[in-house]
């Protein structure tokens, strides 16, 4: 199974930490946010990796080479000036991610989730790693029903940024910028999305204060 990591926002809302350093690069716990993943996906036994990028893109390349440190191989997926959106990044990399299921990783989040638990074949086109509605998305995105994903409804959880996906989920896609979320939406109309409720730890490492509170949590676990 392969990986592929989204490291291709340009995180205006962490600005100004991100107008000389890509945000997956950001330091939280002593290390760069995307060498979490890289390690959690490792630990999963997940040993081929994609990752994408556009700001700054170059020294993400630079800062984990090809992914030998870790025991993994890593290919990069460049992105031209704005990017792709998340929809659009994934689609462009679906050469290299092969023609099985593969997971999908936020690089700004972090999370003690196991990417081990992840379905490798998943029954529908996606399965979802749903969490607890944070402050800054007190509406949630989806609705879990049993073991299925739905776009309406009560209660709302939050979407993760941790998936697997069928390439199939973009087939009737065309290359350019466009989201993700209509097309789960699309997939959900047709009964085609699972998930489950994590809740463990979980954060959306949006801005520079959540950033500092992570990094003070992680180096307290250390330090301890």
């Amino acid at each position: 199974m392969r990986a592929m990591i989204l490291a291709a926002g340009r995180g205006e809302r962490m600005r100004p930490l991100t107008d000389h350093t890509p945000k997956p690069l950001l330091q939280v716990g002593g290390k760069a946010l995307i060498e979490h993943h890289i390690e959690a996906l490792a630990q999963a036994g997940i040993r081929r990796l994609v990752i994408n990028h556009a700001h700054l893109g170059q020294q993400i390349e630079q800062a984990l080479g090809d992914g030998a440190r870790w025991g993994v191989a890593i290919v990069y997926s460049p992105e031209p000036p704005g990017a792709l959106e998340t929809g659009g990044g994934i689609f462009s990399a679906l050469s290299l991610l092969g023609s099985e299921p593969f997971i999908v990783v936020n690089a700004d989040i972090w999370t003690d989730y196991a990417y081990g638990q992840l379905p490798r074949q998943p029954t529908g086109l996606a399965h979802l790693v749903l969490v607890d509605n944070p402050p800054q998305n007190p509406e949630g995105d989806f609705v879990l029903r049993g073991d299925t994903v739905t776009g309406a409804g009560q209660p709302r959880l939050t979407f993760s940024g941790v998936g697997v996906y069928r390439p199939e989920l973009f087939s009737d896609c065309q290359s350019g910028r466009f989201p993700l979320a209509p097309l789960l939406r699309k997939a959900m109309a047709l009964g085609q999305v699972t998930g489950e409720h994590y809740r463990g730890l979980w954060f959306d490492i949006g801005t520079p204060k959540r950033l500092a509170d992570v990094d003070r949590m992680l180096s307290a676990a250390t330090a301890r």
